[in-house]
Order: C-alpha cells, then sequence, then structure tokens
C-alpha cells in the first residue's frame, strides 16, 4: 500500500511540475518575444511621423562621427549593413540597441544572433537620446521614408 502512495505521490508531483514547467516556457517564450521586438532598454515606444529631413541630417553626421568605423550602410563591415535596418527592426528595438547595447547583447535574443553572426559586440558610443533618435531618423532617410 505504501509503495502505491508513494507512485501516486511521484506521478502527481510529476504531472503538476510538468505542467508548470510548460506554463513558464510559455511565459518566457512571449517575454522573449517582446524583448525581441522592442529591445532591452529605456526606450519602449517611438511615434515616428512623417520624415523629418534635418533630424536625420543631424543622424548622417552622428552616423560618420560614432559609426562608420564598424558600419557601412550597404556592405556588412565590423557589424552589419544598415540599410534596411528600419524594415527589419522596430524603432525602439534600433534605439535601445544604440542607447544600450551591453545589455541587448545580454539579454535580447535577436541581437545574441547578432553577435554570434558577427563575433563583434557593439559598444557604447556616448550617444545621448536626441542623437539615438536622429540616427534613427537617418536610417528611416536611408531606407526610403516619406518626408
Amino acid at each position: 500500500m505504501k509503495s502505491m502512495v508513494w507512485f501516486v505521490a511521484i506521478a502527481v508531483t510529476l504531472i503538476v511540475g510538468g505542467c508548470s514547467t510548460k506554463s513558464e516556457d510559455a511565459h518566457e517564450s512571449a517575454k522573449a518575444a517582446t524583448v525581441s521586438e522592442v529591445g532591452v532598454g529605456p526606450i519602449q515606444r517611438v511615434e515616428l511621423g512623417a520624415l523629418d529631413v534635418a533630424l536625420a541630417k543631424k543622424g548622417a553626421v552622428i552616423f560618420e562621427q560614432k559609426c562608420s568605423a564598424c558600419h557601412k550602410l550597404d556592405s556588412r563591415y565590423v557589424g552589419p549593413a544598415l540599410q534596411g535596418v528600419t524594415q527589419r527592426r522596430k524603432p525602439e528595438w534600433i534605439m535601445n540597441m544604440i542607447l544600450n547595447p551591453a545589455e541587448m547583447l545580454e539579454k535580447d535574443p535577436t541581437a545574441k544572433e547578432l553577435l554570434a553572426t558577427y563575433l563583434t559586440p557593439m559598444t557604447f558610443q556616448n550617444v545621448s537620446h536626441d542623437q539615438a533618435r536622429a540616427l534613427l531618423e537617418y536610417f528611416r532617410q536611408v531606407d526610403g521614408a516619406v518626408h
């Protein structure tokens, strides 16, 4: 009789444990999907309107100063080509990668994949929130956003 009680107790534990693990896995998958869409960092929402040409012009200068040592627009270099980035990634993700690359590389699945591909971690370039927004606008302009 005791062995039957132990058997039932173990079976119940495995069943309940298995269910909670599946639930936790589903929660982690949903969390990872959210992280991958907006990234990890201070930017949770970006409102985009018509292309701001003046802001894009500032972004072009910042790109030349802070990004062009590792990135080209139309070809792989140290890091990925950035032409088309606004079509591949959400604005929040782009800005979080610019502003918070170390934590993004540690926690964001997409950033981890990029690191595995390019083998060189993106470093923080001492870019302000406003500069990151200007870079985003420049990328939008490169990708054909409309005025």
